[in-house]
């Protein structure tokens, strides 16, 4: 009787990649090669430009990781470790979510700046993710894996890398969104409360999620009583508010901080815009450009996303566009257009279709590799970049 051959270490080694590799289809897994993959290379240039053009070493071994704590990343941090407090009565203004997330991560290797780079890597592999599929239920493979590369290049997608709110507040957004499409709308409700409890244009999920509803009825001519999920969604705000109380002993405190952090309030969209045309004409070149050009072409650009997704998409994505446009365009003067422009993720599925012709896929890539590498090289010099 002829024993069994003992399988080969490699022959074993090959099965369980296999195995593993299974567990995901394969668009999956060159989506996740592409977000680690520019992940490397991001860190590695903003390293390299950092040395060249500041003329300084990055201090000891893990100095390239210090570059990403800039701007408000360190506030994050701050209340990751310190939480909120009365002394600091100001930081109720941050939404909560994600310094939590830092905090339960730093629980386990007590380094927060890292903590805050595990959190925004996985959520960013999430949203690229959640992003392909969803895009598929409507398009091609191509054009889904078309949007999933263009939001990874985009100019501002640094964000997503760096220690801030942008990749978490995505993949939960995308992710809801998803979740509706699927008509798993408990999902759906409980992701956009999440989502709500990390920014503040969580806000625009009620009515995003409320159209989908509405289109579904208008397809099936049925009531859903599962629409009702809905109304999850304001119960992460409900924990921002508790928050606001219980530091300032005013739910609505976030208002008054908002006038006095930023010195804007609420206004025309064209008030803003036509701002940012007088900065470009008055300020000084550096400013005149930052501040005023690109806050004006970032904003033109989700303007002529809003009412291409009313032609070119479905209402659940025109709907989410308008109603983030409107909130980041409708104040005195415009600020981060270009970083708030990135949380517009339909704008990456309109990328998807317009790249199908050759001259504008290699136009968006060029545009978006140079600005991207531009603004990542401001960001971490501590130079303003939205």
């Amino acid at each position: 009787m002829n024993e069994e051959a003992p399988k080969s270490p490699r022959r074993t080694i090959r099965n369980a990649g296999a195995r593993v590799t299974g567990l995901l289809p394969g668009d999956d897994w060159l989506v996740i090669g592409w977000v680690l993959m520019i992940r490397v290379l991001l860190f590695v240039f903003g390293s390299k430009s950092y040395q060249i053009l500041e003329n300084k070493r990055t201090a000891g071994w893990f100095g390239w990781i210090d570059l990403w704590n800039r701007w408000d990343a360190d506030q994050y941090l701050k209340l990751a470790k310190f939480g909120y407090t009365s002394a600091s009565e100001w930081k109720a203004w941050v939404y909560p979510l994600y310094p939590w997330c830092v905090r339960i991560v730093a629980f386990l290797n007590g380094n927060y700046l890292a903590s805050a780079l595990v959190v925004s890597a996985i959520a960013l592999l999430a949203t690229a993710l959640a992003l392909r599929r969803l895009v598929q239920i409507d398009f091609s493979t191509e054009v889904a894996l078309r949007s999933v590369w263009f939001f990874l290049i985009f100019p501002t997608a640094y964000f997503c890398h760096a220690p801030y709110t942008e990749s978490l507040f995505l993949a939960l957004v995308i992710g809801s969104v998803l979740a509706a499409r699927r008509e798993c709308w408990w999902l759906a409700g409980t992701l956009g409360a999440f989502a709500w409890m990390t920014r503040a244009n969580g806000i625009v999920l009620l009515p995003t999620l409320a159209v989908e509803a509405a289109y579904q009825f208008w397809k099936t001519k049925r009531w859903n009583w599962r629409w009702l999920w809905i109304a999850l969604v304001p119960v992460g705000f409900g924990v921002y508010l508790l928050l606001n109380w219980r530091v300032t002993g005013d739910p609505f405190a976030f208002l008054k901080m908002r006038d006095q952090l930023f010195h804007m309030s609420f206004s025309w969209p064209w008030r803003g815009m036509r701002g940012a045309i007088g900065i470009m004409m008055d300020w000084k070149p550096s400013q005149a450009e930052m501040v005023g050009a690109q806050e004006f072409l970032f904003g033109l650009l989700g303007l002529i996303g809003v009412v291409a997704s009313w032609i070119k998409l479905r209402p659940i994505y025109a709907m989410w566009m308008t109603g983030n446009w409107l909130l980041f365009a409708s104040v005195t003067f415009l600020e981060s257009m270009p970083r708030y422009t990135l949380t517009m993720f339909p704008i990456f599925i309109l990328f998807g279709l317009l790249a199908a012709n050759r001259f504008w896929n290699f136009v968006l890539t060029v545009w978006s590799l140079l600005f991207l590498a531009l603004f990542t090289s401001l960001f971490v010099r501590g130079w303003w970049a939205f």
